[in-house]
């Protein structure tokens, strides 16, 4: 039986990623309302993805506004506390700790509110985002 480590290869650009909680390297993000933490995803993978914490320094009380991003993917998996999201297919989800959600890039969403003790980490591809400010989907009244 081949051994799977010796027979993979790796992809060009990627290496061994590690951050330290204790040391932890925080950049700016969308958002002021949240701190950001870079999990060293972007740099190991090449640029083909993307890691971070988010927490909220105060639960955020106002919307978002409608927004996508420019993105293959987020995958959001909530930490601690809560977040209510609405999408144009009219899903309304209030994400607490312990679930995930799936975002596909160019999806119009916005987010409602989050708890004060809202933490998520938040992985997207590629590692590069943008985020677009949109109209509410006309068919969402």
């Amino acid at each position: 039986m081949p051994d799977d480590a010796a027979t993979f290869t790796q992809k060009s650009g990627t290496k061994l990623g590690y951050t330290a909680a204790k040391q932890p390297s925080m950049v700016p993000g969308r958002r002021d309302f949240f701190t950001y933490r870079d999990l060293g995803a972007k740099d190991a993978s090449g640029g083909a993805m993307r890691a971070q914490v988010t927490k909220a320094k105060t639960g955020m009380t106002q919307p978002t506004g409608w927004h996508y991003h420019v993105c293959e993917s987020q995958f959001v998996y909530v930490l601690n506390g809560w977040v209510e999201l609405e999408f144009e297919t009219g899903e309304m989800l209030r994400c607490e700790k312990g679930d995930s959600v799936f975002i596909p890039g160019g999806l119009k969403h916005n987010e409602l509110r989050t708890s004060d003790d809202f933490e998520i980490i938040e992985v997207s591809t590629p590692g590069e985002i943008g985020t677009v400010a949109c109209e509410k989907p006309a068919h969402l009244g």
